[in-house]
């Protein structure tokens, strides 16, 4: 398998795209579509289904328009091509037309791994693998992301950021492009971010459970009825608080003497968080870390349906956690 870079034209080739990360997979899609557009406005694009690719549809795919001798064919869920169409499919990739580009994806797994391996073979083939994203990796990814956007992003900003969005590689792509573009040339802190992102549920939720586990009860509540009356949902605000308090939890578990860099990983936190959390700690044992669970888990099944009045779960919830650090 020969490597190109990816500004090169993918005419006259064929992009493997491999992996289960749906949108860098698509990202790939994306590039090859616009460089053979590049190459000619007036190119034809095709899509199709992998168990639609009969020998008579691969024919006319592969095959030169009638109307432009430029196409870009995408072939999606490669794994899915009939047995009978993979012997023709590597031939045609071993001597590809000229203007033609076509583009097989993959979504990984076992299932069709006997062609993608014949097709890594050939020289005309070129891969692009997407890697699962997932735990500490997506701030990872993030940064990159920053840096692809010409953006300076600072770590605690990338955790706010995640917060905020989720692990969703889309919204977080397009959070760092809005973000870049709304403050160029500006660092994008955590306290920027925030403030860009303060009407969504996680960021908010979060916020109020650091209040409630530093022993904060009048902020906690402001801020809570503040958020309801916003529109954020409550089981968006237990979700905070449970990540929240499990991180406590993992962190006054964890195996003490460590560098930061060592222990932030051991919890499963950015080596930023462990400052509050070595705060909050001062003033929490099991038995108060025990009392917090059970308040969550409580509330959470009552904003849920459990009970009636998810306002008066959520506040229950808060003085509770607040008293068991309070009476430690």
């Amino acid at each position: 398998m020969t490597t190109r870079s990816d500004t090169a034209s993918p005419l006259g080739s064929v992009t493997l795209v491999t992996g289960p990360e749906e949108f860098l997979n698509e990202r790939v899609v994306h590039a090859a579509r616009a460089a053979v557009r590049r190459a000619d406005p007036e190119a034809e694009v095709s899509d199709a289904q992998g168990d639609q690719l009969t020998l008579a549809a691969f024919g006319d795919l592969a095959a030169p328009s009638l109307f432009t001798s430029t196409r870009c064919v995408v072939v999606r869920q490669v794994e899915d091509v009939p047995e009978e169409v993979h012997d023709p499919l590597v031939g045609y990739a071993s001597a590809p037309e000229p203007d033609i580009a076509l583009v097989l994806v993959h979504t990984g797994g076992q299932k069709g791994v006997g062609l993608l391996n014949k097709l890594r073979k050939v020289p005309a083939v070129t891969e692009h693998k997407s890697e699962a994203v997932k735990g500490g990796g997506v701030l990872q990814w993030l940064q990159l992301e920053a840096r692809r956007s010409r953006a300076r992003l600072e770590p605690d900003a990338a955790d706010t950021l995640v917060e905020a969005l989720g692990p969703n590689l889309r919204a977080l792509a397009a959070a760092v492009d809005q973000l870049s573009h709304d403050f160029p040339e500006q660092t994008l802190t955590r306290e920027l971010v925030s403030r860009y992102f303060s009407g969504r549920a996680d960021v908010k939720g979060y916020e109020i459970a650091d209040h409630a586990l530093y022993g904060r009860t009048a902020t906690a509540m402001e801020e809570l009825r503040w958020a309801l009356e916003t529109g954020v949902g409550g089981p968006a605000i237990t979700g905070s608080f449970a990540s929240a308090v499990r991180g406590l939890a993992r962190y006054k578990g964890a195996t003490r003497g460590l560098r930061d860099n060592d222990l932030a990983r051991e919890v499963g936190v950015p080596p930023w968080k462990l400052k509050s959390l070595r705060e909050q700690a001062r003033g929490w044992d099991e038995d108060g870390l025990a009392t917090a669970v059970q308040a969550v888990a409580g509330a959470d099944a009552e904003v849920k349906g459990a009970g009636a009045d998810a306002a008066y779960a959520l506040e229950r919830m808060v003085l509770t956690i607040t008293r068991a650090r309070l009476e430690r």
